[in-house]
């Protein structure tokens, strides 16, 4: 059945509708992109340079810091120029492919996340087949899969909306184009298309949130026989992981793992892993490991 679609553009209320606020926040989201591209840039650099940083942990760690580039890039720049603009327009077109590339790279990073804690597994519970299970391959395989793994999420749920009607109201509550929000501006029951959106999102976050914490109560019991500096030693790349999954999973979850029929839009918990979250990833690994916060010395006193 072909639907006849009257939207060509959507229309975002933003984060606040207070001029002065809004002028604030421009100053506050500027400062935090930019440190998140610096951060997370520095990061990169200092990983593909740095001869002792070639272990799998740092190989996804670069990772890890190149999709939360791209992951910020798609919802931030627009929700800064936004805050300045009178009108805050976006064509159905951009919609969707904001849609599209923010759960891309959202769910490659819960996969990647998931590789680390795997690598974490490896290295403290297996530590004499570390090289030879983490290997080239290995990593290439794991990182190969969790982009692959996003880009079929994120197909499953164009493929959602791009069939839905928009024949009346184009205004979205919320400063970016997502699912629950379009949802409610459809004119068709979309109870359905809730559930598979819910079902899609939901199967990926809760296996991996359940792969992340299995694999990190192996780990816990494992260190129960290690002396304290092997255990100290563990932990201290282990917490840094834990931080950023907690940080990642825990707003996200707590957004996408209700039915849309209760959905008051959260914008602010949305704020948090959209453009906090990236932000604080950088600091938190870098902060907390030695061997990164020494590569990236050298690389200056090169400089």
């Amino acid at each position: 059945m072909a639907h006849t679609n009257n939207v060509t553009e959507f229309m975002f209320l933003g984060l606040f509708q207070d001029w002065e606020v809004q002028k604030i926040t421009f100053m506050v989201f500027l400062f935090v992109y930019t440190t998140t591209m610096l951060g997370n840039g520095l990061i990169v650099v200092t990983i593909k340079t740095s001869k002792s940083l070639s272990s799998p942990m740092f190989f996804f760690l670069s990772y890890l810091s190149s999709v939360e580039i791209c992951y910020s890039s798609t919802i931030v720049p627009r929700l800064i120029t936004d805050s300045l603009a009178e009108r805050k327009v976006i064509s159905l077109e951009g919609c969707i492919t904001q849609l599209f590339f923010f759960h891309f790279l959202g769910v490659t990073e819960i996969l990647v996340l998931t590789a680390m804690a795997y690598d974490r597994y490896i290295a403290i519970c297996k530590p004499l087949l570390y090289a030879v299970i983490m290997n080239r391959r290995t990593c290439g395989i794991l990182m190969g899969s969790s982009w692959a793994g996003g880009f079929l999420h994120s197909m499953v749920q164009i493929s959602v909306v791009i069939r839905l009607p928009f024949c009346g109201p184009n205004v979205i509550d919320h400063y970016f184009c997502d699912l629950h929000p379009l949802f409610k501006l459809a004119c068709t029951d979309t109870s359905v298309e809730g559930v598979v959106v819910l079902v899609n999102s939901g199967l990926i976050s809760v296996i991996s949130f359940l792969l992340l914490v299995s694999s990190y109560v192996v780990i816990l019991r494992n260190l129960r026989s290690r002396s304290a500096e092997g255990r100290r030693k563990a932990l201290s790349t282990c917490t840094s992981h834990i931080t950023v999954v907690i940080l990642f999973f825990g707003p996200a979850i707590f957004l996408y793992l209700r039915p849309s029929s209760t959905y008051t839009e959260d914008k602010m918990v949305a704020v948090f892993y959209t453009v906090i979250t990236p932000m604080l990833n950088p600091i938190i690994y870098t902060l907390r490991n030695a061997e990164v916060k020494n590569a990236m010395r050298r690389m200056w006193s090169r400089k």
